[in-house]
């Protein structure tokens, strides 16, 4: 079994978990899960579905509700605010969806202003000014007047993550960013989000079953397993990890019996 590494427990991060459980309909899905992400890495969720990856970051934004345990960010308690005092958690935490959720009635310099607009207060033009420039970073700009249905997959989700960067989050909470594109195009995901990391100081938290991306870009990788981190580390311990629930998730064999395959 490969230890957990203790540094990385709760009470030292800056996003924290900390004896979570949440079930639904009578049936668990995080039992006594608790995870530390620091500031400015790149952290990856791993695990089978259904065991509570997306779950785990949707708490961060009030999505979700936890049954019991505590969630903290930057030294504040968030999971017991009330609704009302979750919009400058909000503003401080992006999260990118599965789905790319833009507005297909609208360019994508006006899907990237909304936010912009709404909770920016700017003005229409500065507000579409601004979005250009949002769009830029991530090698966007030259489509800010199509119409996302003009675009692959690929452009609309780094459109998206553009909308998401809108309002300068210091967290980017990723729901499977990579799912249902192409190699070409998820690599191109895997590097906006590492730049993300290193040329604006983002954390990012990323729900993947993607190999490449996992062992790519990520500074660690929680993995998640019957409710609980089973295990926290770098892809460099985990390939030499000879803990066969590790080892049923990176390809290797078990005596044990057979997981459903995590990726």
């Amino acid at each position: 079994m490969m230890p957990r590494n203790s540094s990385t427990g709760p009470g030292n991060g800056y996003i924290e978990w900390k004896h979570v459980h949440k079930g639904f309909g009578g049936r668990p899905v995080l039992r006594d899960m608790s995870l530390a992400v620091n500031k400015g890495e790149v952290m990856f969720i791993i695990g089978t579905s259904g065991v509570g990856k997306s779950v785990t970051i949707k708490h961060l934004i009030g999505l979700l509700r936890i049954d019991a345990g505590e969630i903290w960010f930057d030294g504040q308690r968030i999971d017991t605010l009330p609704e009302s005092k979750l919009s400058p958690i909000r503003r401080r935490i992006g999260m990118v969806f599965q789905s790319s959720t833009l507005f297909d009635s609208m360019t994508l310099a006006e899907n990237v202003a909304l936010p912009l607009r709404k909770h920016g207060k700017l003005r229409h033009a500065a507000a579409l000014e601004d979005a250009r420039r949002r769009l830029a970073q991530v090698y966007m700009a030259e489509y800010a007047d199509r119409y996302p249905a003009e675009l692959s997959d690929g452009m609309r989700k780094r459109a998206a993550i553009a909308r998401t960067l809108a309002l300068d989050p210091e967290v980017v909470l990723f729901d499977e960013p990579t799912t249902g594109l192409d190699p070409v195009s998820a690599r191109r995901i895997d590097r906006l989000i590492r730049e993300l990391a290193e040329k604006l100081g983002v954390t990012a938290v990323v729900v993947s079953h993607d190999p490449p991306s996992i062992f790519g870009i990520a500074d660690r990788v929680a993995l998640l397993y019957d409710g609980i981190v089973h295990v926290v580390a770098t892809p460099a311990e985990l390939r030499a990890s000879q803990d066969p629930i590790v080892q049923q998730f990176i390809g290797g064999k078990s005596s044990g019996p057979m997981l459903t395959p995590g990726f």
